[in-house]
């Protein structure tokens, strides 16, 4: 199995069935009741299923594409039941996902393409991105990979002492100084210490403001170049974290963001306290930036790689497809 490759197992499973409810309850059951006892693709019944995926938050741009895909299919096969057209619909929505979003899912277990493998987080705060770091951290340690984590979101003093209770908690080393450090400096420092020690991978915190793009690139542009003197091919992932529960408003940070950077995966977290859960297919469809990583809970264990078929199998699943 290649690093950029995984099947989810069962109990990854039942994680993401869970962690999908919300929005489960409120795309999934309205779309049961789009379709029940209609075997054609109808106006009205388009109109349902637009206002299904607009209310999911899938977003005006991608509900067109998966409206047109769904009426193209329904124009070219019969759909004798129910249940023949509610899978053609969840086809068709997986079919979007596999086209616009170009999957390349961590698997854990398998070897570095590069070491130390670094990776760069960013994200506004209140996104869950310190969070996100402590559990990719402790997915990276379950996996048998020694990991060292940098804390370079120096302007907020709170940022570095939660990822210094994370190091704790899992029992990986962090690189720190004190508040208003230089970024650069610990970023610097943190490569430096995992490259002496023959560490696996690195997870590097940085600031997360969008006020003023031009000091936000700068620098973001100052950490990449000192982590280059040290290990010229770094960062190897620029990860940005995004918070799922706040919709629309989550692409719009992340075009902010692309429009200063590049940014190579995507991290959607908080999916399981909305029904808004339709917003992973807007990112994934209009950034064209890989979604990586999902959060569907509080535990260490909830961070999931992204799977589009797995995820969209859990917006149309029943109880007993998770048993």
């Amino acid at each position: 199995m290649s690093f950029f490759s995984k099947l989810f197992d069962k109990k990854e499973k039942e994680t993401l069935y869970h962690g999908l409810k919300k929005t489960r309850e409120g795309f999934f059951t309205r779309l049961v009741g789009i379709v029940t006892g209609k075997t054609n693709l109808d106006e009205e019944l388009l109109t349902q299923l637009e206002e299904a995926l607009l209310g999911a938050d899938v977003g005006v741009e991608t509900t067109v594409l998966i409206l047109e895909r769904v009426e193209q299919a329904g124009a070219k096969q019969k759909v004798p039941t129910t249940e023949a057209l509610q899978d053609m619909i969840r086809k068709e929505i997986e079919a979007v996902l596999l086209e616009t979003s170009k999957s390349a899912s961590y698997d854990f277990t398998s070897d570095l393409p590069s070491r130390p493998y670094v990776i760069l987080v960013m994200g506004v705060n209140g996104v869950g991105k310190t969070t996100t770091i402590g559990k990719l951290a402790y997915n990276f340690k379950v996996a048998g990979k020694t990991v060292l984590l940098g804390a370079a979101d120096t302007f907020r003093a709170a940022a570095v002492e939660q990822l210094t209770i994370w190091s704790e908690r899992i029992g990986v080393p962090i690189v720190k100084q004190k508040t208003g450090s230089d970024p650069a400096a610990v970023a610097f420092d943190t490569v430096q210490s995992a490259r002496s020690k023959n560490t696996d991978v690195v997870l590097i915190d940085t600031a997360g403001r969008l006020h003023n793009k031009a000091h936000l690139m700068e620098e973001l542009s100052k950490i990449k170049r000192v982590i280059q003197k040290s290990i010229p091919n770094a960062p190897h992932e620029i990860l940005l974290v995004l918070d799922g529960s706040t919709g629309q408003n989550a692409l719009e940070q992340a075009r902010h963001f692309a429009a200063v950077t590049p940014i190579t995966a995507l991290a959607v977290t908080k999916l399981d306290g909305t029904a808004k859960g339709g917003i992973v297919l807007a990112i994934a469809h209009q950034l064209k930036i890989p979604v990586k990583f999902i959060g569907v809970g509080e535990q260490a264990a909830d961070l999931l790689i992204f799977d589009q078929h797995s995820f969209v199998e859990s917006l149309f699943a029943i109880p007993s497809n998770t048993a």
